[in-house]
């Protein structure tokens, strides 16, 4: 017995059948499938409009059409409308002087802005400007402008701005405490003006204003100046005070003075009272009137003091010895 024909389903000879067939079809069903892929976009084709972007349709009979599509996938109409995609993201416009951080619109590496202030001093300014386009004005930024709007209007706008601004101030006012109010002047006219050309104004950054080398040696010859001035003005505060404190000692000196005069004309006898004070505290003293101090280390032992007419202390003979007990 054949064990193969007995394993053998009746049904799987169609079976078979249907899988050569199919396998005879792929090959003449992928070939029409990738012209298809190949063919639909010139047929029907779409516009893919990325994260931060807008699109404007140009319509071969109407021109630019209004309004702008949004992020996503659109279907335009093949060989009428062409999309133009423009990027809405915040961008940084920088004019420096150093070659990597200036724009490769300027042509150069040096893009400084070199602007006269109100008394004719040249300063050269380096900035930096915040801006995105419109997201609801990009199909009139496309028509009025086009693509390249950095070189046709922020750049010229930002230089023309920033030198009407600056030439309304003096030097000093641009070197010293002005420079914010001319940050803000400068933000707002920009603000406003590029705003006609449907361009949103994000930040006017000022990074760095370089003046002139006269200018500078004559800031630096003014600093050293009023360094000296502050100096004398501090010596001459100084001697003033010790001026001041002299006096105010020569007058407390005269003040003891007249104190002690009058102390001693109302006592005569203090003189000799701070004499005795002063003594050490060995030394013995009498005082045997206003005139008369009797140091005690003079006179022998055993010697008697007394007072003579005048009132004057004399010594006189020394007294004679006890007698001895009994």
């Amino acid at each position: 017995m054949d064990f193969d024909s007995l394993l053998k389903f009746p049904d799987e000879p169609k079976r078979n059948s249907n899988n050569a067939r199919l396998e005879s079809l792929l090959p003449r069903l992928i070939i029409p499938l990738v012209a298809l892929v190949l063919i639909l976009p010139l047929i029907w084709p779409f516009v893919l409009v990325g994260a931060g972007e807008r699109a404007v349709i140009f319509n071969r009979f109407s021109g630019v059409q209004p309004g702008q599509l949004g992020e996503g996938l659109h279907a335009i109409i093949p060989w009428v409308q062409r999309a133009t995609t423009y990027d809405v993201k915040a961008q940084t416009y920088t004019m420096s002087g150093s070659s990597t951080e200036a724009n490769q619109q300027a042509g150069n590496s040096n893009d400084a802005l070199q602007a006269l202030t109100a008394d004719g001093q040249p300063v050269s300014l380096e900035m930096s400007v915040r801006f995105h386009a419109d997201p609801q004005q990009v199909w009139k930024l496309h028509q009025e402008i086009g693509p390249d709007y950095l070189a046709k209007v922020v750049r010229p706008e930002v230089r023309s701005d920033v030198r009407m601004i600056i030439a309304q101030y003096p030097v000093v006012d641009v070197y010293g405490s002005k420079r914010a109010d001319i940050i803000t002047q400068i933000d707002a006219r920009l603000r406003r003006e590029l705003a006609k050309s449907y361009i949103v104004l994000d930040e006017a950054l000022l990074r760095d204003v370089a003046f002139s080398p006269q200018f500078q040696q004559a800031v630096e010859q003014k600093q050293v100046a009023q360094q000296d001035v502050q100096r004398m003005e501090y010596e001459r505060d100084r001697a003033e005070k010790e001026r001041r404190r002299k006096i105010i000692e020569a007058e407390g000196e005269a003040e003891s003075i007249r104190l002690k005069a009058a102390a001693l004309s109302a006592n005569p006898g203090l003189t000799q009272y701070e004499y005795v004070q002063n003594l050490p505290s060995n030394v013995k003293t009498i005082v045997t009137d206003n005139k008369t101090i009797v140091n005690m280390g003079d006179v022998a032992p055993g010697t008697i003091v007394a007072a003579d007419e005048n009132n004057s202390a004399q010594p006189m003979a020394p007294a004679p010895p006890a007698p001895p007990a009994q």
